[in-house]
């Protein structure tokens, strides 16, 4: 299995496709905005008609979970989701399937001038290509009146 990821403002998941609108930036902020995290997942064929399990989670710049406070406590962001992949019909036998996943998310409460990293883990391992970065912009100084 391959993933690749890629930020947006907005994605969605049809008719077996990504989706996406504004994809692709990098930077954010410094203001919480809506994003969201656009999957594509390559399974080779000897992973098929097997269940998968899938994890998404936001970190710190030093690998940590990122923490937010809520009326129950400190909680992190965390989706998870499961999928199966089949061989499609009339295709050369051993062709990988892409299996899209899409998670769109209201504004996120980060902290301005830092960096996170949004990480996809499929049944426990980070795959190649299950990282995707950003960075906060720092809070914009004006000047006095």
């Amino acid at each position: 299995m391959n993933v690749t990821m890629l930020l947006a403002d907005s994605a969605q998941v049809a008719d077996g496709k990504l989706y996406v609108l504004g994809g692709g930036w990098s930077v954010t902020g410094p203001e919480p905005t809506p994003s969201a995290v656009a999957m594509k997942v390559s399974v080779d064929s000897h992973e098929f008609n097997q269940p998968h399990h899938w994890e998404l989670f936001i970190e710190d710049a030093d690998g940590q979970p990122v923490h937010f406070a809520t009326p129950e406590g400190p909680q992190t962001i965390e989706v998870r989701g499961d999928f199966s992949a089949t061989a499609p019909d009339d295709v050369p036998v051993g062709t990988p399937v892409d299996v899209p996943i899409a998670v769109n998310f209201g504004p996120i409460p980060l902290n301005a001038g830092s960096r996170y990293t949004w990480r996809m883990v499929i049944d426990g391992e980070t795959l190649p290509g299950a990282l995707v970065s950003f960075t906060t912009r720092p809070p914009s100084s004006t000047p006095d009146a």
